[in-house]
C-alpha cells in the first residue's frame, strides 16, 4: 500500500512516517506540507492512501478531500488534533479519523480499512465536482460534465443539466483528475471521454468535437499534439 503524508508540521510527518515503517506491506511514497503540494503529489505519485491533516495554511484538508471525493484512489484517513471535524470528514467519505498523537494500533486499523475499500471499489470510479447553488452544496459527476471554462475568478461547469460556477481553478482540477480531464487551451478543460474528434477550419484553427454536445471549443497549437495522441489511443 502506497501512502502520501500531508501535514504542515514536519515533526508530525516524521512521526507518521516512523509509524508506517512498523506497518507490514505499507510504504511512504511522498510527503507534502500543504494542500496544493498534495494535489500535485497525488497526480504524480498516485498514492493509495492519504494521511491528511485538516488545519493547514491555504488549502485545508477538508477542501482537499472534497476535491478528491468520489475517486477510488486515494482513500483518505484524517490525522488531526481536533475532534470537531469528524462528522464532516465522514460525510466526505473518509476511511477513518485519527486523533493526534496517532497510535500505532489505530493507524494499522485505519490502513486495513483503506485496503478493504480499495479492493472493493472499482478502479474507474467517477470523480465529482462540488459547487454551491442557491445556498446548497451540489455535486456533478465528471461523467455529466461537457466542458470547464475559466471566466474571471471562477470556472464555469457546462454539464448536461446546465451551468454552475465553482471556485477551483483549472490547474487544480487538472491536477486532481489527470486521467479524466484534458486541456484544450489555457481557459478550457474537457473530460477525455467526451472527446470524439477534431474539426479543422479553413483558417487553420482546430476545434474539438464533443460527444453529446454541439459545443466545439478551440484547441491551442500547444495542446493539439496531446489531444491528437489521446484520440489515436482511442
Amino acid at each position: 500500500m502506497r501512502v502520501l503524508i500531508v501535514d504542515d508540521e514536519p515533526l508530525a510527518r516524521t512521526r507518521l512516517a516512523a509509524l508506517i515503517g512498523q506497518c507490514d506491506g505499507v510504504e511512504v511514497v511522498g510527503q507534502a506540507g500543504d494542500g496544493e503540494a498534495a494535489l500535485a503529489a497525488v497526480a504524480e505519485l498516485a498514492p493509495d492512501v492519504l494521511l491528511l491533516d485538516i488545519n493547514m495554511p491555504g488549502l485545508e484538508g477538508t477542501t482537499l478531500a472534497r476535491r478528491l471525493s468520489g475517486r477510488a484512489q486515494p482513500q483518505v484517513v484524517f490525522c488531526t488534533a481536533y475532534e470537531n471535524h469528524a462528522v464532516t470528514a465522514f460525510e466526505l467519505g473518509a476511511v477513518d479519523y485519527l486523533l493526534k498523537p496517532v497510535r500505532l494500533d489505530r493507524l494499522r486499523e485505519a490502513l486495513a480499512r483503506a485496503g478493504k475499500r480499495l479492493e472493493a471499489a472499482p478502479r474507474d470510479a467517477p470523480g465529482y465536482l462540488h459547487a454551491r447553488q442557491r445556498g446548497e452544496e451540489v455535486r456533478i459527476a465528471l461523467d455529466e460534465v461537457v466542458a470547464l471554462q475559466a471566466e474571471d475568478k471562477y470556472v464555469v461547469v457546462l454539464h448536461s443539466g446546465g451551468e454552475l460556477l465553482i471556485e477551483d481553478s483549472l490547474r487544480q482540477l487538472e491536477e486532481a483528475y489527470p486521467d479524466q480531464l484534458i486541456r484544450l487551451h489555457r481557459s478550457c478543460l474537457v473530460p477525455q471521454a467526451r472527446l470524439v474528434g477534431l474539426k479543422t477550419l479553413a483558417d487553420g484553427r482546430t476545434l474539438a468535437r464533443l460527444a453529446g454536445s454541439g459545443l466545439q471549443p478551440e484547441i491551442s497549437r500547444r495542446n493539439l499534439p496531446a489531444v491528437r495522441r489521446l484520440l489515436r489511443m482511442g
